[in-house]
């Protein structure tokens, strides 16, 4: 970069860690500030910010990489968590059930749902430690990505430009809390907003892909060719033949199924972490919709984006050289295309991308130790100020884990399917059954969630690396999965169903469907009735909200590849799709339901 380039991106980085230093003290009240923001947040601030923590650096990489591989399919790919297909359930139903529940985290979750007793402590400390190490988790995979991009542009090694960034999020994140992480993530959205702009316009001036063209993949020396038609074709193949490393997704069809069905169980199971937190942090069942729906949108830019700089990668490798790692796109193409200053813009916009997710991250997995760890068991009696300081050393030791466990990854792709569908399998389904199955218990919850982590991390560690390639992706769905809903099962039927007392105060507080009639049978008809109501809409609205959403990611993936006609055929289906879901949905956000109306 050229040095007014630099000076660009030292502002950024030191204004950023001034603002944390001025919010400060209003982080410092007590907890409920500090992982919370006392839920006092407009919910278009809150819905901004999950934009940003969404819009990760190495998550834009690693999609940039597989629509400059694979085109549309990158997006069919990227359901296993790159598309977010989990804001459409919280958009509809599970973000207001979240916030109906009034607790700060999902460890906390379980004492409402399981009881104060030795059943609900457990449940609480297996939810807090998995929560623990699934951030540590995706804080590698982010550290690799950012320190990848960063460590491009600096010529320094990856490791060390990762531990820059990450310690930079630290420090603001620390002393600002909720309310430094919220309010930098809107400032870094619109720089990212901005950065969307830019790209998007540079690659409808600049790049116009040819009938067929041919690309590298990572893993292979053989180059893959495309025509134009199947690689911005809308309708995903049942099956593709990628070499290399990508051959682990040729039986399409039946990947992308796995994937489908492992994003709506973890949006039917409410996911975790710093998304969910958001929920926690809303005023009104209608403000965690109105967030959700911002989040959506907001969310949808990141696809023409990504489109974008894999169009721009295409016709750097037909003008100039193959790319030989996709996973360098970003840096690549933003060194050959855009000019001093603006260079310095977009790097600091990308860092902010990288250090939004980073901030989330830090601060929600951090709260699992204080509330449900160190206050819970530990100290009791912990005044605030002690609690304040126990949330910033957490936050520390948590990013001093991650960047260590980063140290051994090279592969962002490998990593990400790791952790949205081996881990992230295995932890959900406990998740599921919390919601839907009265007689779900804390202990089956406990001996689900510890089968899933073991068996995903097994998987990863001992069993896939003996098998076909083409099948790793399968193995880490279903063996996880299968132990997890084993654990949970036997976990429950063979221990006592939790306190009634504690199921009827859950039920009628968070009010969700499924197989609750032992309980919701005690309730007045015309309660029952209203509940029912609720239920009924919400599970049609959410038969809405799905194709919705992803017809609204692939509308902006066509605008970049100047496929008219398929925009257009997604554009007549997006406006269909709203209208039901505002008749479904959008007429019900205007005003708060309760069981006293």
């Amino acid at each position: 970069m050229h040095p007014i380039d630099y000076i660009i991106v030292i502002v950024y980085l030191i204004g950023i860690v001034i603002f944390g230093m001025v919010l400060q003290r209003k982080a410092s009240e007590g907890i409920e500030s500090y992982f919370l923001g006392n839920r006092r947040l407009p919910w278009w601030v809150l819905g901004a910010s999950g934009m940003a923590s969404n819009t990760d650096l190495a998550g834009t990489m690693i999609i940039t990489a597989l629509v400059y591989a694979l085109g549309t399919k990158g997006l069919f790919i990227e359901i296993r968590g790159g598309v977010v297909l989990i804001m459409a359930m919280l958009m509809i139903f599970m973000g207001k059930w979240n916030r109906r529940a009034q607790v700060m985290t999902l460890a906390e979750w379980m004492r409402l749902r399981f009881g104060s007793g030795r059943e609900g402590n457990i449940a609480r400390i297996i939810s807090a430690v998995a929560n623990i190490i699934f951030a540590i988790g995706t804080m590698s995979y982010f550290a690799v990505g950012g320190g990848k991009f960063f460590g491009n542009f600096l010529g320094i090694d990856d490791r060390y430009a990762a531990i820059f960034l990450i310690l930079l999020a630290l420090i603001y994140t620390t002393l600002s809390g909720f309310y430094g992480v919220v309010w930098t993530d809107v400032f870094q959205g619109i720089l990212v907003f901005l950065a969307i702009l830019y790209i998007c316009v540079l690659a409808l001036q600049t790049a116009t892909i040819p009938d067929t063209f041919s690309i590298t993949l990572p893993g292979s020396e053989q180059l893959q060719q495309w025509s134009f038609a199947e690689w911005s074709s809308i309708f995903p193949p049942i099956t593709v033949d990628l070499p290399g490393d990508y051959a682990i997704f040729n039986l399409f069809g039946g990947v992308i199924f796995f994937y489908l069905l492992k994003e709506i169980m973890t949006g039917f199971g409410g996911g975790g972490g710093y998304m969910i937190q958001r929920y926690f942090a809303a005023k009104s069942d209608r403000e965690a919709g109105l967030l959700s729906l911002f989040w959506i949108l907001l969310l949808s830019f990141r696809w023409p984006l990504v489109t974008a700089f894999a169009v721009l990668g295409i016709h750097y490798g037909i003008t100039t050289e193959a790319i030989t790692d996709p996973e360098l796109i970003l840096p690549k193409v933003i060194a050959a295309y855009v000019p001093i200053g603006i260079k310095g813009l977009l790097v600091a916009c990308f860092i902010a991308a990288a250090m939004s997710t980073f901030d989330s991250i830090i601060n929600a997995s951090a709260a699992y130790w204080v509330k449900d760890i160190y206050q819970a068991y530990i100290a009791p009696e912990a005044s605030e100020q002690q609690l304040v300081f126990q949330s910033r050393l957490a936050s520390v030791v948590i990013v001093v884990v991650g960047l260590l466990f980063s140290f051994n990854i090279t592969n962002i792709n490998d990593i990400w399917g790791w952790l949205t569908l081996g881990l992230g399998t295995g932890l959900s389904i406990p998740l599921v059954f919390r919601w839907y199955w009265w007689r779900f218990n804390g202990y089956g919850f406990a001996i689900g969630t510890v089968a899933g982590m073991v068996a995903a991390i097994l998987a990863k560690a001992v069993i896939l690396p003996n098998l076909n390639p083409n099948f790793n992706e399968y193995g880490l769905f279903l063996i996880p999965s299968i132990c997890s809903f084993l654990g949970c099962i036997l976990g429950t039927i063979l221990t006592e169903p939790t306190d009634t007392a504690v199921m009827d105060n859950f039920y009628q507080q968070t009010r969700p469907f499924g197989w609750w009639g032992k309980i919701r049978n005690k309730l007045p008809t015309n309660i029952q009735a209203r509940i029912n109501n609720e239920n009924r809409r919400d599970m049609l609205a959410t038969l809405i909200a799905i194709p919705w959403q992803l017809v609204l990611f692939l509308m902006g993936m066509m605008l970049i590849m100047k496929r008219w006609d398929n925009f257009c055929i997604l554009l007549l289906l997006f406006l269909l799709l709203s209208l039901g879901l505002y008749f479904t949905w959008f007429k019900y956000l205007a005003r708060e339901v309760t069981l006293s109306d």
